[in-house]
């Protein structure tokens, strides 16, 4: 069976698949924002934005397709960004468990950001939901239902969070004593 913590165990596995993830996730902000940038700088010629992009599925079109487009970019580039904050703060707390110490005072820090992080994105994609229904006249569909189980991760995040305080300060306790 293999080791849970420590060099060699699915902690550092698991850290380099999330450093691997990382580079996604930086190269896809870079992308997106430039996405966002052409679409701005394309939007004062529509005609050639709507020549290299199929935007006919949203049905919108003329002036408000260059915002819309950078919209959608600048959307999907804030939920890379959420998750470029996630996996930097996953990443710290592996990098404790593969040096043997899952106790680390800043890891209920990094839960905490997590946990809000996590909260932020959900209730980011109410408001794209609903800008989208009322800026686009649904013309552009973003799921705008509540996810049950986004929420019940944040709460189990945050839970996580309080375990881990109350180890790093019993830990601090213990090396006190002699």
């Amino acid at each position: 069976m293999m080791r849970a913590l420590g060099r060699g165990s699915v902690s550092s596995i698991l850290k380099v698949i999330l450093d691997v993830f990382r580079v996604v996730l930086w190269i896809g902000v870079a992308m997106a924002s430039v996405g966002v940038l052409a679409a701005l700088l394309l939007s004062f010629r529509p005609d050639l934005l709507g020549d290299i992009s199929d935007f006919d599925l949203l049905d919108v079109g003329g002036p408000v397709l260059g915002p819309a487009a950078a919209a959608l970019f600048l959307i999907f580039d804030l939920y890379l960004i959420g998750g470029l904050i996630v996996v930097e703060r996953l990443r710290a707390v592996f990098a404790t468990l593969i040096s043997g110490d899952p106790f680390h005072p800043e890891n209920a820090a990094r839960l905490r950001v997590i946990a809000l992080t996590l909260a932020a994105l959900e209730v980011g994609r109410y408001v794209a939901a609903a800008m989208a229904h009322v800026l686009l006249h649904g013309a552009m569909r973003i799921s705008g239902g509540v996810s049950l189980t986004t929420w019940f991760a944040v709460l189990v995040i945050v839970v996580l969070a309080e375990v881990f305080r109350e180890g790093a300060r019993l830990r601090g306790e213990a090396e006190l004593t002699i």
